[in-house]
């Protein structure tokens, strides 16, 4: 069985006539029509790629500049490098990221990087391999997605999670020390 629908009399010119409103408003917005029109929105498409590579381009770089100014605001707990920041307009690729410079940088450490956007929080956690003996990215994440109303999880050395209250990621970023000081 197969289910047609269809519209008829003034219904369907006044369908038609909509669609004809549209095709002028989009030529008018474009200045062109037919082929000319596909080109434009082709190239427009093209444009719109070309930009967003650029820009995944630009945060990655970004971030790697980021780093190494992070890399000396990270404390000490007995001898293990802590580190928890928020880094504005981050997006997830760019927190990993920045995350894996930092381990590098900082050989010994446990790492929480934050983010939030349009209220939404993003955070990533790291550890080096040294210490996923006493510290559990996993663990740590979860411990400060809770507190801005998320959860997550990961690896022992990396982890991820989100939440919805970016209001609270400040203070949530500054608890990290003290969990970090209760395991070691």
């Amino acid at each position: 069985m197969r289910r047609v629908e269809a519209t008829t009399g003034e219904g369907a010119l006044a369908w038609v006539q909509a669609m004809e409103d549209e095709r002028h408003f989009v030529e008018g917005f474009y200045q062109a029509s037919g082929e000319a029109l596909k080109e434009k929105l082709k190239a427009e498409r093209e444009e719109k790629r070309a930009l967003e590579k650029e820009l995944a381009r630009l945060k990655s770089r970004l971030a790697a500049s980021q780093g190494d100014d992070l890399a000396d605001q990270a404390g000490e707990v007995k001898g293990v490098k802590v580190l928890a920041a928020s880094l504005d307009g981050a997006d997830a690729k760019t927190l990993r990221e920045t995350l894996d410079k930092l381990k590098d940088k900082l050989k010994s450490a446990a790492i929480v990087l934050g983010s939030s956007e349009g209220g939404k929080v993003s955070l990533i956690a790291g550890v080096t391999p040294d210490l996923t003996a006493k510290l559990k990215a996993g663990e740590l994440v979860n411990f400060v997605a809770q507190q801005v109303g998320g959860k997550g999880g990961g690896r022992p050395d990396m982890a991820q999670a989100g939440g919805n209250d970016a209001s609270k990621l400040a203070g949530a970023l500054q608890s990290v020390k003290g969990w970090v000081e209760q395991r070691l």
